[in-house]
C-alpha cells in the first residue's frame, strides 16, 4: 500500500475510487455496445451512467467492440466534466499514441501503410515534422484561405439559390454544395491544387473522400439505419480498405501530380518523403479539415436558419455595421465581430466536431475533478466526452441552453478556457509540442464568415426544421443591396 499511495501525486480534494465496471468478457462490451449505438445513444449513454454512479468519471465499455474478429480493448475510464477533462490535455500525464479513435486504429493501408501524424504521440520522433509541416502550409495560406473560402461560398449559395427557385417542394438540400464547396476551397488553400484540373477529382472528389473517411470510422459511430441490421453489419467488424482503394489512389495520383509546391516544402523544410508528404496532407484534407467542417458547419446553418429568437436580426447589424463603408469580409473584419464569434463558439460548445478525445496514462496519476479525485493507473486509456464536459453546470449557466452571446465580454472570454472543441483550450496554442488542432484559429475563422456571409447578403434565411435543407431565401433589400456590392468590390480575391 506504501508503494501504491507513493506512486500518485497529493490532492487537496478526497480521493475515491472510480465508480462502474466492465462488467464480463464479451457481454458486457456487448451490453454497452448495444446501449450505446441502439438502446441509449451516446449523449444518453454517458448522461445515465454519470447519474448512476453519482460520478462526472467512472468505468465503462465504448464501442467499437469485435469480440470474435479482432483484438480491441473496450475498457476506458469516462470524464464528463471540464475539471478532470483538462487531464486529456496534459501530455505529462497521458499519451496519445494511435488513440484517435481509442483502442481502435483503423487500418494503416487506408493511409499508405503508413501512421499519420494525427496518431503520433509529440514523443515521437516524426511528430514535429508533420505537426510543423501542417501549420506551416496553414501560415502560408492565410491570404489564399480567405479569398478561396469566400469563392466557393458565392458558387454554394447561388447554387442553392437556383436549387431552391427551381424546387417543387419550396426546399433545398445543402450538404452536397457545402461539400463541394469545402473541397475545391481546402484542395486550394491547404494543398495548392485545383480539383477543376482532374474533372473526376473536381466532381467526385469530395464523395471520395467521404467514403474513405466513412469506412475507417464506421465501427464507431452510429448512422441511424434499422436496427438491428446497423450492429450486424456495421459495428461488428472494420471494413477493408480495398473497397475504397481506387477512390484513395485516384486522390494520391492527383495530389503527385498537382500538389508539387507543398511536397517540395515538406521536402526540404521537414525532411518528409513524396509518399509522407502525399498520406498527410490528404488525411489533413479529408479527416481533420473536409470531415471536420462537415460535421460541424451544417449544424450551425441550421441552428442560424431554424433561430426564432431575432439571433439572425442581430447577427445582421453587427455584421453590415462592421462592413459598413465597403471593408472587405476576411479574417480581420470577423475579429470585430463579437456576436458572430461567439454564435459560432457556442455552437462548437454544444456540438464539437469530434466528441470523443482519448489519452493514456503515462503513469500513475491523480485525476482531479470539482469536488472529488480519483486515481487512474499507467495504461489505462481516459475517454472524453467533451458533449457533456462543455455542459459543465460547475463551470456554464444554463448549459444546455444555445445562448448566443455567452461568450462576449469579458466574463464570456473567461469562459473560452473551457471550449475544448480542438483537443484543448479555446486560450491554448497548437504547437508541435502538443495535439491541439493546427487550424483551430482558421476553423473558428472560416466559420465566422460564413455567418457573415449568410447575413450580409440575406435579409431572411430559414431551414427546414428536420432536415439538412434551406426553405427561404431573401436576398438584401436595395438599400442594402448598394452596401452589399460595396463590400463584394472591396473584398479579397474579388474581380
Amino acid at each position: 500500500m506504501a508503494m501504491m499511495a507513493s506512486s500518485f501525486a497529493a490532492s487537496a480534494l478526497p480521493l475515491k475510487t472510480i465508480p462502474g465496471s466492465y462488467g464480463p468478457p464479451v457481454i458486457g462490451p456487448l451490453k454497452d455496445r448495444l446501449d450505446y449505438f441502439w438502446f441509449q445513444g451516446p449523449e444518453t449513454f454517458f448522461r445515465h451512467r454519470a447519474t448512476n454512479h453519482k460520478s462526472t468519471v467512472f468505468r465503462t465499455n465504448i464501442p467499437p467492440t469485435f469480440p470474435f474478429f479482432r483484438r480491441v480493448d473496450p475498457r476506458v475510464i469516462a470524464v464528463v466534466d471540464c475539471a478532470a477533462f483538462r487531464a486529456l490535455f496534459d501530455l505529462t500525464l497521458v499519451e496519445k499514441k494511435d488513440v484517435l479513435v481509442g483502442d481502435f486504429m483503423p487500418s494503416t493501408s487506408f493511409t499508405g501503410d503508413m501512421r499519420v501524424v494525427v496518431y503520433m504521440d509529440p514523443s515521437e520522433q516524426k511528430h514535429a515534422a508533420g505537426k510543423g509541416f501542417c501549420l506551416d502550409l496553414l501560415k502560408r495560406s492565410a491570404g489564399l484561405w480567405e479569398s478561396e473560402f469566400l469563392s466557393s461560398a458565392d458558387v454554394m449559395l447561388t447554387v442553392i439559390e437556383r436549387d431552391l427557385t427551381a424546387s417543387s417542394s419550396g426546399s433545398a438540400g445543402f450538404l452536397q454544395p457545402l461539400q463541394k464547396c469545402l473541397f475545391a476551397f481546402l484542395c486550394k488553400s491547404i494543398a495548392r491544387t485545383d480539383p477543376a484540373a482532374s474533372p473526376e477529382v473536381g466532381e467526385c472528389g469530395f464523395l471520395m473522400l467521404d467514403k474513405w473517411l466513412s469506412l475507417q470510422l464506421l465501427p464507431t459511430v452510429s448512422i441511424g439505419v434499422l436496427q438491428p441490421l446497423e450492429e450486424i453489419f456495421l459495428h461488428s467488424f472494420a471494413y477493408p480498405f480495398a473497397l475504397v482503394k481506387g477512390d484513395y489512389q485516384k486522390l494520391y495520383s492527383f495530389m503527385d501530380k498537382e500538389a508539387q509546391e507543398v511536397i517540395r516544402i515538406a521536402g526540404e523544410g521537414f525532411g518528409l518523403t513524396k509518399e509522407e508528404a502525399i498520406h498527410n496532407i490528404l488525411f489533413v484534407l479529408g479527416f481533420n479539415a473536409f470531415g471536420g467542417f462537415s460535421v460541424f458547419l451544417p449544424g450551425l446553418i441550421t441552428t442560424l436558419g431554424r433561430d426564432k429568437t431575432g439571433l439572425q436580426d442581430r447577427l445582421r447589424a453587427e455584421v453590415r455595421g462592421v462592413l459598413a463603408g465597403g471593408r472587405a469580409l476576411g479574417f480581420e473584419t470577423v475579429r470585430e465581430m463579437e456576436l458572430v464569434r461567439s454564435t459560432v463558439q457556442e455552437v462548437l460548445r454544444l456540438n464539437p466536431p469530434v466528441y470523443l478525445q482519448f489519452g493514456r496514462a503515462r503513469r500513475d496519476f491523480v485525476l482531479n475533478s470539482h469536488e472529488t479525485a480519483y486515481q487512474v493507473m499507467k495504461g489505462e486509456l481516459l475517454c472524453g466526452y467533451q458533449t457533456l464536459a462543455m455542459r459543465d453546470p460547475m463551470v456554464f449557466d444554463d448549459p444546455e441552453a444555445f445562448v448566443a452571446d455567452r461568450f462576449v465580454g469579458e466574463k464570456g472570454r473567461r469562459l473560452l478556457d473551457y471550449l475544448y472543441w480542438s483537443n484543448g483550450p479555446e486560450t491554448g496554442q497548437p504547437t508541435t509540442a502538443n495535439k491541439q488542432c493546427a487550424a483551430k484559429d482558421y476553423v473558428v475563422a472560416t466559420a465566422c464568415m460564413l455567418v457573415a456571409e449568410i447575413v450580409r447578403r440575406y435579409d431572411d434565411f430559414r431551414c427546414d426544421d428536420s432536415a439538412l435543407s434551406i426553405t427561404k431565401l431573401e436576398k438584401a433589400k436595395e438599400g442594402t443591396e448598394a452596401q452589399a456590392a460595396s463590400v463584394e468590390a472591396g473584398r479579397p480575391g474579388s474581380r
